[in-house]
C-alpha cells in the first residue's frame, strides 16, 4: 500500500509501483485522489496499469473502471431527507441511511490499450460500458 498528499508523492508512488511490477491498481476514496482524477489516469495510461477506481467519473475520463457509490443516488436521497424536512418532520427523527446501489463502469477503449478484455457476462452486468 502507498500513500501520497500531493503531485510528487502521487508521480513518486507510481515509480515505486513500476520499480516494484505492480500489475495492477485499486484507488480508493480519497479527497486528494479525487481532485486529481486527470493526473492518475494519465499515469495509469503512461504506465499501462489496469486499475480500478471508486467513481465513474474516473473511467469516463480513461481509467479502465471504477465500482463505487452512485452520487446520484445519494443526491436523490439528499432531496428526498430535504422534501421531508421541509414538509415539517424533525431531522433527528429520520433515520441514517446509506445509499446501497453501487455502479460498475468498463472503459472497452482502455481495455483494448491495455490488451485486455472483458467476459460479455460482466460487460452485461455493468452499468454502463464506455466504448
Amino acid at each position: 500500500m502507498l500513500y501520497a498528499r500531493d503531485d510528487i508523492e502521487i508521480e513518486t508512488a507510481f515509480a515505486t509501483l513500476v520499480q516494484k511490477r505492480v500489475e495492477a491498481l485499486v484507488a480508493v476514496t480519497d479527497a486528494i485522489f479525487n481532485s486529481r482524477r486527470a493526473q492518475l489516469v494519465a499515469l495509469t495510461a503512461r504506465h499501462m496499469l489496469p486499475s480500478i477506481f471508486p467513481f465513474r467519473e474516473f473511467a469516463r475520463a480513461g481509467g479502465l473502471m471504477s465500482y463505487g457509490v452512485s452520487f446520484g443516488d445519494g443526491y436523490r436521497q439528499t432531496g428526498i431527507y430535504t422534501g421531508r424536512i421541509l414538509k415539517g418532520e424533525k431531522p433527528a427523527d429520520l433515520p441514517v441511511i446509506q445509499t446501497a446501489r453501487v455502479e460498475l463502469v468498463i472503459n472497452v477503449r482502455t481495455a483494448k490499450t491495455l490488451g485486455i478484455s472483458f467476459p460479455l457476462s460482466l460487460l452485461g452486468r455493468a452499468d454502463e460500458v464506455i466504448e
